[in-house]
């Protein structure tokens, strides 16, 4: 157990039948926000792990991780069951490359999610750095269901705090539900819908995009995007796309 950090939990919140967020106490390396821990539970004789998006800032406390559980799933299904003061393991030092010191200027930002990709961008926008470097700033959330559109306090409490500067556009792909788009993602891109409800110009003119959810949204998004003259950033040759597969 050398290299795992103990952590405390410090409480558990269920959304759904299948989400959670895990609230855990432990001593870690800093971390940018963006960035995942890797989580582990004991499991027999062997140490299980994965990784998980910290939803708080890195300020905050304690360490948020936002989570779906997986039908026999070997570390969400004990991850949900966990109660207060119960044990987790945290890997001593945060990665990833999902975070704005990799992502270039430009004048507005897109953070495009599905699912629990939501939370990595909840903890960007808990900083400054969206708001010291991007006019606007439009969070994409897509559900299937109604009840998935979780955190949304949290999104009520920053629109209030940067007025003028915070859209939201909800998506609900499996129901029809008042002031949400219907559908997926980079259809709503094909055809308007999404700048139109944000109010924001999508375009490598004017745009970065964040994107963090399921592969298919991840990979179709993309390649829309791709068709408006979009491509993905790297260090080497700068671009407008950074993305996260969220399995």
């Amino acid at each position: 157990m050398q290299k795992w950090v103990e952590g405390t939990v410090v409480n558990q919140k269920r959304w759904t039948d299948t989400l959670f967020t895990l609230y855990v106490d432990a001593q870690i390396e800093a971390f940018e926000a963006g960035q995942f821990a890797k989580l582990a539970l004991a499991v027999g004789d062997e140490i299980v792990a994965r990784p998980y998006s910290f939803v708080n800032a890195p300020r905050g406390r304690p360490h948020e991780f936002y989570y779906v559980t997986l039908p026999g799933g070997p570390l969400t299904q004990r991850l949900c069951r966990l109660e207060s003061g119960d044990t987790i393991y945290l890997a001593p030092r945060p990665s990833g490359f999902l975070v704005l010191s990799e992502v270039p200027d430009g004048e507005n930002l897109w953070l495009i999610s599905t699912g629990t990709g939501l939370g990595p961008f909840l903890s960007i926008l808990g900083t400054d750095a969206p708001w010291q470097r991007f006019g606007q700033v439009v969070l994409v959330h897509a559900v299937r269901h109604p009840e998935e559109l979780t955190y949304r306090d949290s999104i009520a409490r920053l629109l209030t705090e940067r007025t003028g500067r915070m859209r939201v556009v909800s998506f609900v792909s499996r129901e029809e539900l008042s002031g949400t788009l219907h559908g997926r993602i980079p259809a709503a891109i094909e055809d308007g819908r999404l700048e139109a409800a944000a109010g924001v110009a999508l375009s490598a003119a004017r745009s970065q995009v964040m994107i963090c959810g399921n592969p298919e949204m991840v990979s179709d998004t993309t390649e829309m995007l791709g068709r408006r003259g979009m491509k993905k950033h790297r260090r080497r040759d700068p671009g407008h796309i950074t993305v996260e597969n969220y399995w």
